[in-house]
């Protein structure tokens, strides 16, 4: 039998658990982890035009953070979304 190759994020997740790093979770906290986990699921498609150095000001921004703009963007929509505006 061949071995398992595992991904760095996979092998990352297996250091963390021999480390310890992972807790038990009552049912109830398991079941609000997974609905907000579902909350946050992206099904739908949106193509929008912008203006091309609004889009490389949010590119750099995403940069600065560390996520890919498209993430960075989704976010922000998140956010307005459910604010109180």
């Amino acid at each position: 039998m061949r071995p398992i190759k595992l991904t760095r994020q996979e092998k990352e997740i297996e250091n963390a658990l021999v480390r310890g790093e992972y807790r038990d979770v009552s049912r109830s906290e398991f079941k609000d982890i997974a609905q907000a986990i579902a909350r946050r699921k992206k099904d739908a498609v949106l193509n929008v035009r912008v203006n091309r150095y609004d889009l490389e000001g949010i590119k750099r921004k995403a940069k600065k953070l560390g996520v890919r703009y498209q993430t960075f963007l989704s976010e922000i929509i998140h956010r307005v979304a459910h604010s109180e505006l």
